[in-house]
C-alpha cells in the first residue's frame, strides 16, 4: 500500500469516527449536545483535524443524513422484498419508515428537521436522498391509481409518515393507537 493510499483510509476511517461519534452523542443527549469541541475531545483529535473533514455542525449533519437515507432505503427495500402485493407492500414500508424514525431520532431529524445544506426535490439533490425516495417510490407506484402521478402519491404517502413519525414522538399522537393509524392510513391511500 502507498503512503497515499494509507493516508487516505486513515482520513475515511477518522470521518467515520466522527460520524459514529456525533451520531452517538446526538442520539445519547440530542444535537445540541453536539458540538466540534465536544466531538474533538471524544474522538482525541484537535478541532483543526476535525475541521479538516467538516466545516462545522452543519455539514456533520449533513453526512448524517446521508448515512441515514442510505440506511433507510435500505431498510424499505428489505421490508418491502419481504411483502406480498401492492397494498402489503405499502403497509410494509409504512412500518419500516416509522420503524426507523423510532429507532434513529436524532438520524431522522438530521434527515428532515435540521439544517445539513442539503438540496432535496432538486437537480443537485444528492443521491442517498434521492434513493431514499425511489425506494418509496418503485413500491407505492402500483397503489398510486391510474389518475395520480406516482411521484404524487408518494409524496402525499411520505408526508403523512413524516407527519405520524414526528407527532407520534412528540406524544401529541397516543401510541396505542399507532397500528388503526397506520392500517388507516394504507386502505384509505392505496385503495384498488
Amino acid at each position: 500500500m502507498s503512503v497515499q493510499e494509507r493516508k487516505e483510509r486513515e482520513r475515511a476511517d477518522r470521518e467515520r469516527l466522527i460520524l459514529a461519534t456525533a451520531r452517538e452523542l446526538a442520539e445519547q443527549q440530542g444535537w445540541d449536545a453536539v458540538t466540534t469541541r465536544r466531538l474533538a475531545e471524544r474522538i482525541e483529535y484537535s478541532q483543526p483535524v476535525l475541521y479538516s473533514h467538516f466545516r462545522g455542525k452543519r455539514e456533520i449533519i449533513g453526512a448524517v443524513a446521508l448515512e441515514g437515507a442510505a440506511e433507510m432505503a435500505a431498510e424499505l427495500r428489505v421490508a418491502a422484498r419481504a411483502a406480498d402485493g401492492p397494498r402489503d407492500r405499502a403497509a410494509a414500508l409504512a412500518r419500516a419508515y416509522l420503524g426507523f424514525a423510532e429507532r434513529n431520532p436524532a438520524v431522522y431529524d438530521a434527515m428532515f428537521r435540521l439544517d445539513g445544506g442539503l438540496p432535496f426535490a432538486r437537480e443537485d439533490t444528492p443521491e442517498p436522498l434521492k434513493d431514499a425516495f425511489a425506494a418509496l417510490l418503485e413500491n407505492l407506484g402500483p397503489v398510486a391509481g391510474e389518475t395520480v402521478a406516482p411521484e404524487l402519491f408518494t409524496e402525499v404517502f411520505w408526508a403523512a409518515l413524516h407527519g405520524l413519525a414526528t407527532l407520534t414522538r412528540a406524544g401529541r399522537l397516543p401510541p396505542l393507537e399507532a397500528d388503526r393509524r397506520l392500517r388507516l392510513l394504507v386502505d384509505r391511500l392505496t385503495r384498488p
